[in-house]
């Protein structure tokens, strides 16, 4: 698996975090429906967005938690939250992310990118006469939200099919029952 070391392009110090990220995202806990017919073996890769992994993953306080330590890097006071010292921690991850990628030679977008690429989904969309559904909250990035142009969208956020689910924890469950949403729970 190809892992991303993580450096920033100011700040040597970064680097010597020793933070590493994988370049490709997979997902295997999930139950694929089409027609009613559930596929619990049907595993699948993206891409990551930048935010993802640097303000949702590394600085997300439920998760890695890092901003109080390149805040202390950075010399910030924590103590003073009219510096906005987590606001200042979080950019200083997303550019060492959005770097160390660029380095790696690895494809990755930017929460700027992936509004607009939305943005253009949604008109053609519309121009093909289809409705978008989404829901608002993953749409819009955990970083300059308000800034992107999908934060001004109202989106129908109803379950369609096929999609994939969640799957229940393969130890909860007896070997011959797959979990997805019944039809009865919408």
């Amino acid at each position: 698996m190809l892992e991303v070391s993580l450096t920033h392009p100011e700040f040597p110090w970064l680097a010597e975090l020793g933070l590493k990220w994988h370049a490709v995202p997979m997902i295997a806990d999930m139950v694929l429906e089409i027609g009613g017919i559930h596929y619990p073996a049907a595993p699948f890769n993206g891409w990551y967005m930048v935010t993802e992994i640097a303000s949702r993953n590394l600085g997300d306080e439920t998760r890695y938690n890092l901003l109080p330590v390149v805040a202390d890097r950075l010399g910030l006071d924590r103590d003073n939250a009219a510096v906005l010292w987590k606001d200042r921690a979080l950019v200083t991850l997303n550019e060492a992310v959005r770097h160390s990628f660029a380095q790696a030679g690895v494809t990755l977008t930017d929460h700027h990118e992936a509004s607009e690429q939305f943005m253009r989904f949604m008109r053609n969309e519309e121009a093909a006469g289809r409705a978008v559904t989404a829901d608002w909250a993953w749409i819009l990035p955990p970083m300059s939200a308000s800034a992107l142009s999908v934060f001004h969208q109202e989106f129908d956020n109803r379950l369609v099919r096929p999609n994939f689910f969640l799957a229940e924890d393969a130890w909860s469950q007896s070997p011959l029952t797959l979990a997805c949403p019944s039809r009865d729970a919408e």
